[in-house]
């Protein structure tokens, strides 16, 4: 979870293409506009489909979102644990400064007052293990 520009996708491309969950992907497949916010709830209807086929037969899956809602955390916590699925959170926890700077370089650039309005919502590490992650990490901690 983070703040677009903060290498949610970035980290999420290393993984098999099948296994990522990606609501930029869903809202392009139903509007042609990944930036369409109004597309959202259809793009979640679809994310939470694949997520629940995949873990129902055991499958990872890496849900790359900004995941700043607890309301949302939670939703997807409750759907691993429906499944028996251990839980990983992966706090992108990289500076505004930086952030502000990579999203000003991508194709598709965010509105700066809502990635800094979206970097002031990131959660603790204490905040992500109470909600019940089975284990949470912070990119500054991660070997590069």
């Amino acid at each position: 979870m983070g703040a677009p520009g903060s290498g949610k996708s970035t980290l999420a491309a290393r993984y098999p293409s099948t296994w990522c969950l990606n609501l930029d992907t869903y809202r392009a497949l139903a509007t042609d506009d990944e930036a369409d916010q109004s597309a959202t709830p259809v793009a979640v209807d679809i994310q939470n489909l694949v997520l629940d086929a995949r873990l129902s037969r055991g499958l990872r899956a890496v849900v790359d979102s900004t995941n700043l809602d607890p309301a949302v955390r939670a939703g997807l916590l409750a759907r691993a644990r429906r499944w028996d699925r251990p839980t990983v959170a992966v706090l992108f926890d990289v500076p505004l400064g930086t952030v502000l700077a990579r999203n000003g370089d991508r194709l598709r650039v965010v509105d700066p007052r809502v990635v800094t309005d979206l970097h002031n919502r990131l959660p603790t590490l204490a905040q992500l293990a109470a909600e019940g992650f089975g284990a949470v990490h912070q990119v500054s901690d991660l070997k590069r």
